[in-house]
């Protein structure tokens, strides 16, 4: 006799996109998110390493860096980048950043697959930490 099995709960996505209508789309980006859950805030995260020292100045390893690290902090929540809802870039060099956008993406996209939460970016004078070419900030929700 086969055992009756429990139906199967449909999950919802953890995050809704908001597309007005009409708007063109997003590019590497969402205009706006709905969410539903815990929510997780990602303080300021730059690119050196673990214990705090640089790597690299080059704008795209410490991006590299950069993602890694919030991915790393999302991770202790038990998120990934599938539960980003908002993110804030601080930078530099909106030259350096608009000049390397192919590179900037194809590193995104190592590090946080295909998740575009609504996104902000800011080019600053400086940051705190001297070397530092990018800060960013990140708010998750994980689902209940």
């Amino acid at each position: 006799m086969t055992p009756i099995q429990p139906p199967v709960k449909q999950l919802q996505p953890p995050v809704k996109h908001l597309q007005p209508p009409g708007w063109a789309p997003a590019k590497g980006y969402a205009n706006g998110i709905a969410a539903r859950g815990t929510q997780i805030f990602v303080g300021g995260q730059i690119g050196w390493n673990a214990q705090q020292q640089f790597e690299s100045d080059d704008f795209i390893a410490q991006t590299a860096q950069t993602l890694r690290n919030i991915a790393a902090v999302l991770a202790e929540a038990g998120a990934g980048p599938q539960h980003m809802v908002r993110m804030t870039w601080y930078i530099t060099d909106r030259v350096e950043y608009n000049a390397r956008l192919k590179e900037l993406g194809a590193v995104y996209r190592e590090v946080m697959g295909r998740n575009f939460p609504a996104m902000t970016c800011v080019q600053v004078a400086a940051l705190v930490e001297a070397r530092a070419k990018v800060e960013i900030e990140v708010t998750a929700v994980l689902p209940d």
